[in-house]
């Protein structure tokens, strides 16, 4: 062990000596993390985006030929990575207005799988864009095939682990919002389910009701570095609502990027200004989570010039940073499941 991390796992310990982190069984800090790193690379985040870009996916618009194929292939991903889908079906009905309907791909991955879990995190990531407007197709790789390559290596890291032996504390929720482009009725939609007592755990069988959610989780427009923050890195991210959690987890995410070598340029504000960070964190779909009373982060990198254009390609991304975000949300969700 090196000198850095030793100090880093000086403090972690002190933390969780001092009860300001409540990890239970097991040290999160002290761990072989190679194997959940192996699970996520360039060319296979690449093939992702590729596909979700494709004209076969027609830009994803809610309701289209498009986006069906889309969810399919979210749903086959969701499949393989062990996910299990609630009242056996992955996918959840949305009315998105004017007639149209989509579908969130919604799926379950269990904290422990001696003793089914009774809170929960959930992990959302839209998947509907533009679609074809104008005779053009608006691929939406930054927005939003970026967040959900993203949530997919999300899904097979927790996954792996699992099957390794870890066990968390709360259950994790994988949710692919459709029409977050129809004033984000996917998420509402979500939402509704689990207010009306709709959502089902299929291990436990109790509903998934307000209360039981534990945080919230939301990722858009991951995939580039075309907007730097004032230093010009081009390694960084936007971290918004980290207030919204508990003040001893707020530290998470920056213990975190020191001590699992990502080091990441981390802002908690949208380019410095109070009211670009409301503004941008309100047009996303944590916004109905946080209405509700549930704390709820917004990764982004930002808008940039290539946001809602059609030139908006997997040419455009830093795939190599999308790579670096992806492992520290992961670490930084893996502290939170406890």
């Amino acid at each position: 062990m090196n000198k850095k991390r030793f100090i880093l796992t000086v403090i972690a310990a002190f933390l969780l000596i001092s009860g300001g982190i409540r990890l239970s069984g097991q040290s999160f800090w002290i761990s072989n993390d190679t194997a959940a790193h192996n699970l996520v690379w360039e060319e296979q985040l690449r093939r992702r985006i590729d596909f979700l870009t494709d004209s076969l996916c027609e830009g994803r618009a809610t309701g289209s030929r498009g986006a069906t194929e889309a969810a399919f292939w979210l749903i086959d991903h969701f499949r393989r990575a062990g996910l299990i889908p609630f009242d056996s079906t992955y996918s959840k009905h949305v009315f998105a207005g004017h007639g149209t309907i989509g579908h969130n791909i919604v799926g379950l991955l269990p904290g422990s799988r001696m003793k089914p879990a009774d809170s929960y995190i959930i992990i959302g990531a839209h998947y509907d864009h533009l679609g074809v407007l104008g005779g053009k197709m608006y691929p939406g790789a930054d927005n939003n095939a970026s967040g959900v390559a993203a949530l997919l290596s999300l899904a097979d890291m927790f996954s792996a682990m699992r099957t390794m032996g870890r066990t968390y504390g709360q259950s994790i929720i994988f949710v692919a919002f459709d029409a977050k482009e129809m004033n984000m009725a996917g998420s509402e939609a979500f939402w509704r389910m689990i207010e009306n007592g709709e959502l089902t755990d299929p291990l436990s069988g109790k509903a998934v009701t307000p209360e039981k959610i534990r945080a919230m989780a939301n990722i858009e427009q991951i995939g580039s570095s075309l907007a730097p923050l004032s230093s010009g890195r081009k390694d960084y991210m936007i971290v918004l609502g980290n207030h919204t959690l508990p003040t001893a987890e707020r530290e998470l995410l920056s213990l975190c990027n020191r001590f699992y070598g990502t080091g990441l340029e981390l802002s908690e504000t949208y380019y410095g200004s109070e009211r670009f960070t409301e503004v941008f964190y309100g047009i996303s779909d944590q916004k109905v989570f946080a209405d509700h009373g549930i704390p709820a982060v917004f990764f982004t990198s930002g808008i940039t010039m290539n946001t809602f254009k059609t030139y908006d390609t997997t040419e455009t991304l830093d795939l190599e940073v999308l790579r670096k975000r992806i492992i520290l949300i992961f670490h930084w969700l893996e502290k939170l499941l406890g």
